[in-house]
């Protein structure tokens, strides 16, 4: 049996990739109209989605090169910034992704309430069943 540290290490590393594989769909939905890194990084930590600039500067020269997203330097103010904006391209794979998203989430909602094959009762109905609560 693992101890609470060694435990705690592999929660982490998991939890990592689980919200790994979601920042794509997060940073897309959320460039709708252009803006910078950091206010990006405030956006989503509004909404409880935390990224480190070294996660998310990385992430958008991805995208961009992807063609997924487009930028362009403004040095109008203090001092220049980048801003991102979503492309056309990118909006058809934030569709595609959003669809996706949706379905997985509804497939492995579906496997964390039953625990069991579809059709059958969740250990809850069937403790309900049984005790008559």
């Amino acid at each position: 049996m693992m101890n609470d540290k060694e435990l705690s290490t592999i929660l982490e590393k998991l939890t990592q990739e689980l919200r790994r594989g979601s920042l794509v769909l997060a940073t897309l939905s959320q460039l709708q109209e252009p803006k910078y890194g950091y206010a990006l990084i405030d956006d989503l930590s509004k909404q409880g989605l935390n990224i480190e600039q070294g996660t998310l500067y990385p992430l958008l020269r991805r995208l961009e090169d992807q063609g997924l997203l487009q930028s362009e330097w403004n040095v109008d103010g203090s001092r220049p910034r980048r801003y991102y904006v979503i492309s056309s391209d990118g909006a058809r794979v934030l569709m595609a992704l959003t669809t996706e998203w949706g379905q997985l989430a509804e497939v492995i909602n579906r496997l964390l309430d039953d625990g069991s094959p579809s059709g059958d009762p969740s250990p809850t109905e069937r403790n309900s069943y049984t005790t008559g609560e």
